[in-house]
């Protein structure tokens, strides 16, 4: 079929909705201040503080940090005794280093958000703060990390760990992708970023994750 016809290990669908999506976002920006209306009462964000948001807003430093700290841990281990455990191979080693730095860690935390400047929800004037909306993809001098979300990107992450599943990759990946949404959900209902911050994270995410899967193991992701 046409449309799942792969261009970088990546289906052409996915990279015409990242497309459209974006240019929908840049020429019609009320999009991003309807979805943020949703969770807006009138005088706060409905699911700030709430233990759904609290959760999900603390489970992506917890994972993350564990990931990390089990990567450091594999590492010393090697380089002690030589050996890797449960048998993880180096290409491995370096597939998950790639995916949690590359994406989630420079292009999202130390590019896009330290300086395209966009508010966050929740300090824009629409929603009680003093600071200007500026449309997604367009720098902004208001000085805030909106853009784009590091936290769903962090989430989105563990759809690279998905594909190195053997068996049930599938259910994985909808386990990833489900707890990615969740984090969307309670980023939003905190008036911590838009729409178009998570919808530019996961696709930044899934498509580096699906690139580097494609160049270290020398075949097709799914």
């Amino acid at each position: 079929m046409f449309l799942t016809k792969r261009y970088l290990n990546v289906s052409l669908y996915i990279w015409l909705s990242f497309i459209i999506l974006s240019l929908l976002f840049v020429l019609f920006p009320q999009i991003d201040l309807d979805a943020a209306s949703f969770f807006y009462d009138g005088n706060r964000f409905t699911l700030k503080g709430t233990p759904f948001e609290v959760f999900f807003f603390q489970s992506v430093r917890v994972i993350t940090g564990f990931m990390i700290l089990s990567y450091i841990f594999i590492i010393i281990h090697y380089l002690i005794t030589k050996k890797t455990i449960f048998n993880i191979s180096k290409k491995v080693l370096l597939y998950i280093f790639l995916v949690l730095s590359i994406a989630p860690g420079l292009i999202v935390n130390s590019v896009l958000k330290e300086h395209m400047g966009r508010a966050r929800p929740i300090d824009i004037v629409q929603f009680g703060g003093n600071k200007e909306f500026t449309p997604a993809f367009i720098p902004s001098d208001q000085g805030g990390n909106s853009f784009t979300s590091g936290h769903a990107a962090a989430a989105f992450s563990l759809t690279g760990f998905a594909l190195l599943a053997t068996r049930k990759r599938q259910l994985w990946m909808g386990v990833a992708l489900s707890y990615g949404v969740a984090v969307i959900i309670a980023r939003m209902g905190a008036g911590g970023h838009f729409l178009s911050d998570n919808i530019t994270s996961f696709f930044i995410v899934f498509i580096s994750t699906h690139i580097l899967y494609k160049i270290i193991f020398k075949k097709e992701s799914l």
